[in-house]
Parts: C-alpha cells; sequence; structure tokens
C-alpha cells in the first residue's frame, strides 16, 4: 500500500459520523446496507448521509451497487485489511511482541443483519 492510499483511508475515517457509518457496515457484512437503512440505524438525515458515504466510497473503503430502486453499500474488507496491514507491517521490529494477525473477510457477514 502506498502511503498517499493510507492516509486519504485514515483521513476518511478520522470524523466520527465516517467511522460510525464504516464502523456500521462492517458488522453488516458482506450483504451490505441500503442507504435508508444506515441513515435509520445512526439517524443522519439522507444528503448528510450521501456526503459521508461519498468520502468513504473514494477513499476505497466503502463499495455500492445498486438492487432495484436501493443502493447497497459494503465495507470493502480488503481495503480494510490492507490497511491494518500496513499500519502493523513494521510493528515491533527487532521486538518479540504477538501481533494477531487480523482479517475481516474470511469471518465477516457471517451473522444475521439485526
Amino acid at each position: 500500500m502506498e502511503i498517499s492510499n493510507a492516509v486519504e483511508q485514515l483521513s476518511a475515517l478520522a470524523q466520527e459520523t465516517r467511522l460510525e457509518v464504516f464502523r456500521l457496515l462492517v458488522r453488516a457484512g458482506h450483504g451490505g446496507l441500503p442507504a435508508g437503512e444506515i441513515g435509520r440505524t445512526i439517524d443522519l438525515p439522507l444528503p448528510t448521509l450521501s456526503f459521508h458515504l461519498r468520502l468513504l466510497r473514494e477513499a476505497g473503503l466503502v463499495v455500492s451497487r445498486r438492487e432495484g430502486r436501493s443502493i447497497i453499500y459494503t465495507a470493502n474488507y480488503g481495503a480494510m485489511n490492507a490497511l491494518v496491514g500496513f499500519l502493523g507491517e513494521n510493528c515491533c521490529l527487532g521486538v518479540d511482541v504477538n501481533i494477531t494477525n487480523i482479517n475481516a473477510g474470511e469471518g465477516a457477514g457471517t451473522g444475521d443483519r439485526q
């Protein structure tokens, strides 16, 4: 991962509403959530939500698809894993530290949406 990509993704997540939206989409799994449901869950008007989703999408952290009249948003687990890997790749060089490998893509999306 290029450092400029990491900065863009971290910048997108460095805002409370966007972080909340992203975490909600991570919990939702690979099925994602329609924009209306995201807005209702976090009590955010759709125009404001659209602004935040656009920034997350531009950073590569969220993908969208159209299903009928709805737009479904999903966390980009590959991008999330790449960012976490980038942040940890130089961790504790020369120090014996046990770091758990985080791979949200494998276990994510196996539960039911609430």
